[in-house]
């Protein structure tokens, strides 16, 4: 199954190229959050741009989660953005039926911003202080926290194993996810906008973008290594 994690951005069809391409051009679902701002001509737009044929987006919410009938004849699956947790919500904790489904297709996935965090095994959903020893800090602006005060971290749907944060370089969201890799141990990517993290079976993920992805690892209880890759 291959992976496509866009770092959010209104710029990003370079980004979205090489998830359209894995599709074959066939057919594509895009789950989006039902909410006051769902913009469904946004994300027809967007993959279309990119070289997409067909795309259906499906508005999701607590009362229509993603069901596996949505994936009948897809190619791939793509996650939109907006609200993190809501994501992760309806995704996550309303069933992963159909993601079983995507697998078992061997669909290839794409998130972009709330889509990308919720890909990890432990989902970075927000916040924008931690307590570091006895001291809460600040780790991104309080405008940039999903709606959550403490940095969360909660079960995602497991397509990377790695933290995944968004909007990188725009929202100087690094800083919180080098906390979120202390705070777990696990290692994290931080995903400039317009700027796609693509991961295949057996070969090294790849940048695609403008931007850059920057990986964070721990490497003592109080400090990581951090390594810039571009495209």
């Amino acid at each position: 199954m291959e992976i496509f994690l866009i770092g959010g951005g209104r710029a990003a069809r370079a980004a979205h190229e090489p998830f359209v391409r894995a599709c074959g051009n066939g057919p594509i679902v895009a789950y989006a959050l039902d909410d006051d701002e769902l913009d469904i001509a946004r994300w027809e737009t967007t993959l279309k741009d990119a070289g997409a044929a067909e795309v259906t987006v499906v508005p999701v919410s607590p009362t229509r989660p993603p069901r596996p009938a949505d994936l009948t004849d897809a190619a791939g699956v793509y996650v939109a953005g907006g609200l993190t947790p809501a994501y992760r919500d309806i995704l996550v904790d309303a069933g992963t039926d159909w993601l079983d489904a995507a697998r078992a297709n061997d669909l290839p996935y794409c998130g972009f911003s709330a889509g990308s965090a919720i890909a990890a095994e432990q989902a970075l959903v927000g916040g924008w202080q931690t307590l570091y020893g006895n001291q809460t800090l600040d780790v991104c602006d309080s405008d940039l926290a999903e709606d959550l005060d403490h940095l969360t971290v909660l079960p995602g749907l497991g397509l990377v194993p790695f933290i995944v944060d968004i909007h990188a370089a725009q929202w100087g969201t690094l800083y919180r996810l080098t906390h979120a890799v202390l705070a777990t141990g696990r290692e994290g990517w931080a995903i400039d906008e317009n700027t796609v993290l693509t991961l295949s079976p057996n070969t090294t993920p790849t940048i695609h973008g403008p931007g850059a992805a920057t990986h964070v690892r721990r490497t003592g209880p109080s400090s990581t290594t951090v390594t810039v890759f571009t495209a």
